[in-house]
């Protein structure tokens, strides 16, 4: 009784329903605390619930991001929730939050149906074994199809008639995917030759899942899969190296061509900044709305790792457009970094329903009376039109719903349109960012897509990688660079503060000094789930990253930390591999070693690279026993490198940098931080090179020489062995072997860019 009081008085009394979700921190769970049905939250006492009414659960999985059909058609019906009250324990699940729950039960579907997907909808007996499951179920019976209520009628009488068959069924799925999902390897390191094939493989499918008409690799939907592009450009600087330039050109243009189509593309948004989810089209045109915190990071690096390439401004502008964006609109007042808007929202006012894209899509009429004077030049530059534009293809808008609207979509060459307007192209470009400051300020009125404000370990450490790697990389952006809206222009080395912040608040919120370890996210305190090895992993990388770009060496200190935690945590050190879970909540019936980079990059990619860089940080037995799990670790997923290859992008490139003989080391010593040490850095940091680390040392900063001393006693001597006290000296090393000290930013990068002698030819 006391329960229910509290569940009362957390809520407004205009509700005619709450449920315990009231009592929850996640925006998603929060959205279904007034739902008629009686919703638990994962844990003990739904589970005991199930037990003591020995009734099945019904759990029902999505993340905060996605429509919410199932909501809106079952969970707010009467009818429906009286079945599920009556005959079963509901639970929700934020995917977000428990992505270790939604794991198990995916797995599961996908293992009896072929193909998962969200909603995901099982049910399972109180000992928390899977019975039945599915996706998305309509409420009632259609086009063949049986509806929701038939669903729970018939999972009630089998429950009731063949419990025994469904519970042993359910622990055998558990058992064999148990088995699956933990491989071991039988041997220490991968068989030779396996990574250069993988590697070579996954550039040729790649290459011939590619759309050379509109870019990206295979159709529609089209997703930017960051992780695609990561090993594009890689394998083409290896086949550069290797004197291939033909080859390289090929699979670098494919890349580029599939930047620039996304950037003009309306999976960009041309007015706030950053990416929406993915295109329904092949045009890149028509998103899905949502924007994801891990996309927008992601994406970020590999716009600078193009800029960095090809020294073309656009790739700069798009990466600083997905930051700002982030900066404007993502980010809380202790530097924390939120995870995703939503697709949906409001048309206007009190609109009783959301509707998918409204904040972000323009009716002509709208267009013409806010840009004034030049909406013939706004409209030609984005394909605007009166009957709507979202009739490029037949995914484009199939039924109907965007009729008489516009997503923003750049189909024609700004120089070619700067002269048909009679303006330079600075002039062009300065016309099109005052409308879009228009627009934007008119949109700032309408109603907003949720924020979902929580933060996610993981999903922050590929954000702060971007902004570390950004305060260098833009550097090299030609003087009198101009930027328009929504870019803001600011100095690049503004983005390392962002980064330093966001690092800064996961470790006061997030962390435990004492035990060493993460939580996995926070939104008003740190969330019940602890880290998972994604958090670790995506954690260290941008630490790493920070550091490596001109941060302080207690973000490198704290990286080795958490490895030490991760191995101690998820680490199978008889088999090989990281588990995505520590295995110490019995709940969660599955320890899985995931492998597949997908929207995300899978932790066990991640863990090879930060192996590698850390190996080639330290020294002597720490660096070997680094190299050892790195290997141990491939040769688990050696089958998938072999016959999966573009299953595991990142992890083709992991096995490569695990592969090179001999990692280059850039090693700055001199005082920092200041304006010379911050121009060395960044040439460093000048030319895209992802085989090689940078290590810089104060010698007259304690905390430096003290970390050094520790932990790599070679890179100690060097700083303390330094022609030049006052000047911040370079040394490039690789083989064992250093190059003179230079203590100019052009010399560094000349002996960087130096090609290697089999090339130089």
């Amino acid at each position: 009784m006391a329960e229910k009081e509290t569940l009362t008085s957390t809520s407004t009394q205009s509700y005619n329903h709450t449920n315990r979700l009231a009592l929850e921190h996640s925006p998603y769970l929060l959205q279904h605390a007034h739902n008629p049905v009686n919703w638990y939250p994962w844990g003990e006492e739904a589970f005991e619930e199930a037990r003591k009414r020995d009734i099945p659960i019904f759990l029902s999985s999505i993340p905060l991001s996605l429509c919410h059909v199932m909501e809106v058609e079952s969970f707010e019906d009467e009818e429906v929730a009286k079945l599920l009250n009556d005959w079963f324990v509901s639970i929700k699940v934020d995917r977000e939050e428990r992505p270790d729950v939604d794991k198990v039960y995916m797995t599961y579907v996908q293992a009896l149906y072929g193909g998962g997907g969200w909603p995901l909808s099982v049910f399972l007996s109180p000992d928390l074994k899977p019975i039945m499951g599915g996706t998305y179920f309509p409420p009632d019976d259609n086009y063949g199809r049986p509806g929701f209520k038939t669903i729970l009628r018939k999972v009630k009488s089998a429950w009731e008639t063949k419990r025994e068959m469904l519970v042993n069924s359910g622990a055998f799925a558990i058992e064999q995917m148990s088995e699956a999902l933990s491989a071991s390897a039988s041997s220490n390191k991968l068989t030779s030759g396996v990574t250069q094939k993988a590697l070579r493989m996954c550039a040729e499918q790649l290459a011939r899942s590619y759309d050379p008409k509109l870019g990206g690799f295979g159709s529609s939907p089209k997703f930017p899969r960051p992780v695609e592009i990561q090993l594009m450009l890689y394998q083409s600087k290896k086949l550069e190296e290797e004197g291939k330039s033909s080859e390289a050109k090929k699979y670098l243009q494919m890349v580029l061509f599939n930047l620039q189509c996304m950037a003009k593309g309306g999976i960009h948004d041309h007015i706030g900044g950053g990416f929406h989810r993915y295109s329904v089209d092949e045009y890149w045109h028509v998103p899905h709305f949502e924007k994801m915190l891990y996309d927008q990071g992601q994406l970020a690096n590999v716009y600078l790792d193009a800029f960095s390439i090809t020294k073309d401004t656009f790739y700069s502008y798009a990466a600083r457009d997905i930051l700002d964006y982030l900066r404007r609109d993502m980010i809380g007042g202790e530097g924390e970094i939120y995870s995703a808007e939503d697709a949906d929202s409001a048309e206007f006012e009190g609109a009783t329903r959301k509707k998918e894209g409204s904040f972000y899509v323009w009716t002509s009429k709208e267009v013409e009376d806010i840009v004034g004077e030049f909406a013939n030049l706004f409209n030609d530059h984005y394909y605007i039109k009166p009957s709507g534009n979202c009739d490029l293809s037949k995914m484009s808008d199939p039924h109907k719903e965007f009729k008489g609207k516009n997503v923003l979509i750049e189909r024609n060459d700004a120089s070619a349109m700067a002269s048909k307007f009679g303006m330079s192209k600075d002039e062009y470009f300065e016309v099109l960012g005052t409308c879009r400051r228009k627009l934007f300020d008119v949109r700032t009125k309408r109603p907003r897509p949720h924020l979902d404000d929580k933060v996610i370990v993981s999903w922050n450490g590929l954000a702060i990688s971007s902004f570390a790697r950004a305060s260098k990389i833009l550097k090299g952006e030609p003087e009198g660079t101009r930027f328009t809206f929504p870019v803001v222009g600011c100095s690049p080395d503004e983005y390392l503060e962002v980064a330093d912040k966001a690092a800064s608040f996961i470790r006061r919120k997030l962390y435990n000094e004492q035990t060493q370890r993460l939580h996995h996210s926070y939104r008003n305190g740190p969330s019940k789930a602890p880290g998972f090895l994604d958090d670790y992993a995506f954690l260290i990388s941008g630490l790493l990253d920070m550091y490596e770009f001109g941060g302080r060496t207690n973000w490198l200190s704290w990286a080795i930390k958490l490895q030490d935690t991760q191995d101690e945590l998820f680490l199978d050190r008889e088999g090989g591999g990281y588990f995505n879970t520590a295995g110490e909540d019995p709940s969660v019936l599955l320890r899985v070693k995931e492998d597949h980079d997908g929207a995300e990059p899978s932790g066990n990619s991640v863990s090879v690279i930060n192996l590698v860089r850390l190996s080639s940080m330290v020294a002597s037995s720490k660096s070997e026993n680094y190299q050892r799990n790195a290997e141990h670790l491939l040769a688990v997923f050696e089958s998938k490198l072999k016959d999966m290859a573009m299953a595991v992008p990142l992890m083709c490139c992991a096995a490569d940098m695990l592969s090179v003989p001999s990692r280059k080391q850039v090693v700055l010593v001199g005082p920092k931080p200041n304006v010379e040490f911050n121009n060395m850095i960044s040439a460093a940091h000048a030319s895209y090179y992802p085989n090689k680390t940078v290590i810089h040392v104060d010698p007259s900063n304690n905390e430096d020489m003290e970390f050094w001393e520790r932990n790599n006693e070679n890179i100690a001597q060097m700083a303390k062995g330094s022609p030049a006290a006052d000047k911040v000296v370079a040394f490039v090393c690789q083989n064992f072997t250093c190059s003179a000290p230079v203590t100019d930013p052009e010399s560094l990068k000349a002996l960087l860019d130096q090609k290697p002698a089999h090339t130089q030819k």
